[in-house]
Formats: C-alpha cells, structure tokens, sequence
C-alpha cells in the first residue's frame, strides 16, 4: 500500500479542537480515521465501536432484540461521553450525528468532515469490499440502505463535505488533515 510522503502535520495541531470524521464512501471510513489520528498523534474515538461495544452484540441485533428506544438510549450515553473529548479524532456515523442535537453539540468541539464519493465510486468500493456477496441482492440492498442513512447528515448546517472520488488511502487521509486544518483554526 502506498502512502503519500509525510508532510510535517504533526508540528500543526489546533489546541482542544476535535476533528470529527463521517460520511460514506465505502466501508472503510474508520480505519481511515485511525490512521489520520496516528498521523496526528491525536488520541482515536470510534463512537460506532464504542456504541456496539455497550450493546455486547451487533447494533441490528440489539435494535431487534431491545427495540429502536434502547438502541438510542445507548448511543445518547456514547455521544455524551464523545462531547466531553477534546483533541481527538472522533469517528461518527451520520446515523448519530442526526440524533437530536449531537451534530450541532459536537460541531462546538472542532469541524465535522464528511468523506463523500461518487455513487458510481462508492458502488466500485463496495464490490471491492463485499466480493461476490455483492452480487447478492440483499447484500446489495443493505450497503445502499446504509449509504443512504449516512448520507442524510450532509443536510446539517455547518457540514464539511470533502470529495474523495478517485482518491487513494494516503490522498483522503492528507485531504482531510489538510481540509482540517484550515477550518478547525477559525473555530
């Protein structure tokens, strides 16, 4: 896998600001998050994690198995604690972002960035990560279903969008800590 040479992004860093990731483009948008938290040196939160970790099991199991009222109960109780962070690289899905008031609480922290791509490259991404379980069309049904669920956070006020249409790994991680830079110091 190849990275783009390191820029000194490290010697730039906006005190007490969060640079908080969402969007869709494909699976992947947390390990991005991990490696643009290393590339910082700024501590990881994945909240989708957090939240799944809370539940014991997977969040669509919990949902059938509790309810939609507990499930966001339990993303209430991980979004309040990612409030309190400061300078960390925080990924959130649009999902929770869109509960309640979070995305306009959170956006206080430091600038929400929302990866976004193509329909036709975020499908390419998709068959790449699903393999033939793409072909299948339930499989298929469910990753556009998601698609359209985390897309819904671009309606917020004050959203970022960062197009990563053709863009490798090491491009979208200096794009975003680029991008975040330039925004978070007006914050």
């Amino acid at each position: 896998m190849h990275h783009a040479p390191a820029r000194n992004t490290q010697m730039f860093s906006i005190p007490d600001r969060n640079l908080i990731l969402t969007g869709y483009i494909g699976p992947n948008v947390p390990a991005l998050g991990q490696l643009i938290a290393e590339r910082l040196r700024l501590p990881f939160v994945n909240v989708e994690a957090q939240i799944e970790a809370r539940a014991g099991i997977p969040v669509g199991d919990f949902r059938d198995r509790y309810g939609e009222a507990r499930l966001k109960t339990l993303e209430a109780e991980v979004m309040q604690a990612a409030l309190l962070r400061r300078s960390s690289v925080i990924y959130v899905s649009g999902r929770s972002l869109m509960l309640s008031d979070y995305g306009q609480r959170i956006q206080q922290t430091g600038p929400i960035i929302c990866l976004v791509a193509t329909l036709d490259a975020v499908l390419q991404r998709l068959h790449l990560t699903l393999g033939a379980r793409y072909h299948n069309p339930s499989e298929r049904a469910l990753a556009i279903a998601q698609l359209k669920r985390e897309w819904a956070v671009r309606k917020l006020a004050g959203i970022h969008e960062l197009d990563t249409t053709g863009m490798s790994e090491g491009e979208i991680v200096e794009a975003v800590i680029t991008h975040w830079q330039q925004v978070a110091v007006g914050y």
